[in-house]
């Protein structure tokens, strides 16, 4: 039994550890290559599954009529906006953009003054809020539908921002703006307005499936889980198969988990100073959950993308550290709060 209670406190931890595990067994055992090559395969079909029926067995949950704009919904966007000009900025001083201030790569010794680094943080920044925030606020007794609002609105900001961004750091770039946000806007539909529009008919045409759904608290956490195992071994292979020096890589990683906890806290302090505070299911700890979230819990996977689009794949190890350290972030605040309850 206590084994099974601490894998339901740290069901995420769990399935980063399970992924993990099994990449490397594949990766340092030759006998498995021909069944990880099958498995590849599967993987590329299961991944899509699995976090469309995660957001369609939350967004069954949701209350439409709650699904309007917030004042946190603002503050979260403006403080996203700062920080990708701010780093936007750094890398455009670390390129030589800014020929009245001295270069930092005189300073051979500054381990700062990679630009893939700061390249790697921005797919960070930039990304919009993961599909499956809403879950995590679920699970914390947040508010669903605002942050389901405040997930379609990020989506369309990111979808704004990356096709201007990114050309103006890598003048090799050549991007159409309509084409790119049509792309990306294709790319984050099929994960959130397709179960989100499901969610709605189920909603108001299959009753049965909807309370049974809702009577499932934990179904869509689960099935979440599923998908973060695949992604942390996509993200370890990522990592092992780089070319890159370890100590970029480690660089990377270090700079990452700083911005994860930073994108945190200014969340919670926007949810807090703009009257955000919702309350835990024993109604008696207040917590700015959704503003948290909204700010920190980024959509990896097209950050990813974006990545190997735009950049390099060396800068999409970025994202695909942020994936572990949001998680490890997801989990200790779910643990603090069943503590709680």
């Amino acid at each position: 039994m206590n084994i099974i209670r601490f894998v339901k406190d740290w069901t995420l931890p769990v399935a980063m550890a399970v992924g993990t595990t099994a990449y490397l067994t594949f990766y340092f055992v030759p006998q498995l290559d021909a069944a990880g090559d099958r498995l590849l395969s599967v993987f590329d079909v299961l991944m899509p599954v699995t976090v469309f029926l995660t957001l369609l067995i939350t967004f069954c949950k949701v209350d439409f009529h709650q699904m309007r704009l917030h004042r946190w919904h603002v503050g979260v966007l403006a403080a996203q906006l700062l920080l990708v000009t701010l780093n936007i900025a750094v890398i455009l001083w670390l390129k030589g953009s800014f020929t009245n201030l001295p270069s930092p790569f005189a300073l051979h010794q500054n381990p700062f003054a990679d630009p893939i680094l700061w390249e790697a943080v921005l797919t960070c920044i930039i990304g919009p809020s993961a599909a499956a925030a809403p879950v995590v606020v679920g699970k914390l007794g947040g508010n669903i539908s605002t942050m389901t609002t405040y997930t379609l609105i990020s989506a369309f900001m990111s979808a704004l921002l990356i096709p201007v961004v990114f050309p103006l750091l890598e003048q090799t770039v050549h991007v159409d703006f309509l084409s790119a946000l049509l792309i990306i806007l294709e790319k984050v539909s099929m994960v959130l307005l397709l179960p989100l529009a499901l969610g709605w008919l189920i909603q108001h045409y299959a009753e049965p499936l909807r309370r049974w759904v809702v009577s499932q608290p934990n179904l869509s956490f689960y099935s979440w889980a599923v998908s973060l195992s695949i992604t942390t071994g996509i993200t370890v292979k990522n990592i092992v198969h780089s070319q890159s020096a370890v100590s970029l890589l480690l660089m990377i990683a270090a700079t990452t988990l700083v911005l994860c906890v930073v994108q945190f806290v200014i969340g919670r302090g926007i949810g807090r100073w703009l009257g955000e505070r919702q309350r835990a299911g024993d109604g008696t700890s207040g917590i700015e959950v959704n503003a948290g979230q909204a700010l920190f819990q980024k959509n990896t996977g097209l950050s990813i993308w974006v990545a190997y689009m735009y950049l390099s794949p060396v800068a999409s190890i970025g994202a695909g550290c942020y994936v572990l350290w949001q998680n490890i972030i997801n989990s200790f605040e779910i643990w603090q709060y069943n503590q709680k309850g």
